[in-house]
């Protein structure tokens, strides 16, 4: 994963705002990319939560708000009434957040992790909410006053926009994709081949072999990154591989927690500077796939999880994201003329997926928006079921962040028993330190 900024290439976004506000009348949506509307028509959702130094009340979470919406001006967009890069009124501020007193702070975050499908049960409302809660004694033995949660749709915001606002740096997206750097003809005709089957064969067996709704749960867990890192030297890894490993491993170790005995079948997301013009306009991130090949013995499996991340990404990285959003596109366009094919039997179809592995930039918080903020940072995102496994990496934690289902779930605690056990072996090394981290 390379570096990620705020920046974006040369376009004329403002004018476009200027000239699409007739439509966003019409369709609240109409400004977002196929990518947006694909998150939004699936009611994908993120959540950021961090205990406070400093106590919240109402007035202070909507200075907060105001003061994210400033930076990240996208959330002023995608719901009925917007004003797309106008502040709130004070009137949607008091609706979006909310503030609750608490005796202790047992069980948080994870009590307050949810799909938030409330956020779109009021089309007149901006996409995201902000909550705190307050200790009514004040501070607790380390130190916490209040707990902060913004909750939003996926469609307008990502990993990247996150670690951005913990430095207190502009979010803004502008035009992501880079129009100079020109995708072949034929390479764009053949996605939207792949895509019209795609999309037909997605349909097909989603309405065909998409299973009942399952019982879903949520879980965080904190590990300090100065102990992930001394391991992953020692197994003479990227700190990433370790990672990804140590929750594959302890998740879908056993052979019904996998869909295949052979591998764990893995979707991942990276960020990549070398944009294209056939590149969202809005999202940074990329998505991958990977076959990890199942070992039994953890030190095998790591560095097998290695080697295969490193092939995957000294390979063109941009066909697979072509494909995925030419597909986008293309059920935009079905959904235009047959929205009933798009219920819950199709967003409850996941494919043949084990894990989401997401790795957000690292959110290392400064300035007036996060100097409230106490370690550890925790995010993470929710997809109708999709097992997803999200590292959100921070000074000295890095925190794992679990939407999954809620027999997998169960098994997080394996993951830290796990990376004791091989803490205490005596593996051959392999000689070398591991490849630093531009990602972590």
């Amino acid at each position: 994963m390379k570096s990620f900024s705020s920046s974006s290439f040369a376009s004329d976004h403002a004018a476009s705002l200027d000239l699409a506000f007739a439509a966003i009348q019409k369709d609240p949506q109409a400004l977002f990319t196929n990518f947006q509307w694909f998150l939004y028509a699936g009611k994908d959702t993120i959540f950021f939560t961090a205990f406070s130094k400093a106590a919240f009340d109402k007035k202070k979470l909507k200075d907060l708000a105001s003061q994210v919406v400033a930076l990240a001006p996208q959330l002023t967009h995608g719901f009925a009434g917007a004003r797309p890069g106008h502040p709130f009124t004070d009137a949607q501020l008091e609706a979006i957040t909310s503030v609750e007193m608490v005796d202790e702070f047992d069980g948080y975050p994870d009590k307050w992790i949810s799909k938030s499908a409330d956020i779109f049960d009021h089309p007149d409302l901006p996409l995201f909410r902000f909550m705190a809660a307050t200790r009514k004694g004040g501070a607790d033995g380390e130190g916490r006053v209040s707990i902060i949660q913004v909750r939003a749709a996926h469609c307008v915001l990502e990993g990247s926009d996150s670690a951005l606002l913990s430095r207190s740096q502009t979010a803004g997206h502008g035009i992501q994709s880079n129009k100079d750097n020109k995708v072949s003809f034929g390479a764009r005709f053949k996605g939207v081949l792949k895509a019209g089957l795609g999309a037909a064969i997605h349909l097909f067996f989603a309405h065909l072999l998409s299973p009942k709704e399952k019982a879903w749960g949520f879980r965080t867990l904190a590990l300090r990154r100065d102990r992930m890192r001394r391991l992953a030297n020692r197994l003479g890894v990227r700190q990433r591989s370790l990672y990804f490993a140590a929750v594959t491993h302890a998740l879908h170790s056993d052979k019904d927690r996998r869909l295949n005995e052979e591998v764990v079948t893995a979707a991942y997301t990276m960020l990549d500077t070398n944009r294209t013009a056939a590149d969202d306009d809005f999202f940074r991130v990329r998505a991958l796939m990977a076959k990890l090949p199942y070992k039994e013995d953890f030190v095998d499996y790591v560095r097998g999880v290695d080697r295969v991340l490193s092939e995957i990404e000294n390979k063109d990285i941009t066909s697979f994201q072509l494909s995925v959003l030419a597909l986008f596109a293309m059920h935009r366009r079905i959904h235009r003329f047959f929205p009933f094919l798009y219920g819950e039997r199709f967003w409850r179809f996941s494919g043949r997926t084990d894990n989401v592995l997401t790795l957000v930039p690292p959110h290392h918080t400064m300035g007036p928006v996060t100097d409230w903020m106490i370690e550890p940072i925790y995010c993470g995102a929710y997809h109708a079921s999709s097992n997803i496994s999200t590292f959100c990496p921070g000074r000295e934690f890095m925190t794992l962040n679990f939407s999954m289902e809620q027999r997998h779930v169960e098994r997080v605690d394996r993951i830290e028993a796990l990376i004791a056990r091989v803490e205490a072996m005596d593996f051959p090394q392999l000689g070398r330190q591991a490849p630093a981290d531009a990602d972590a």
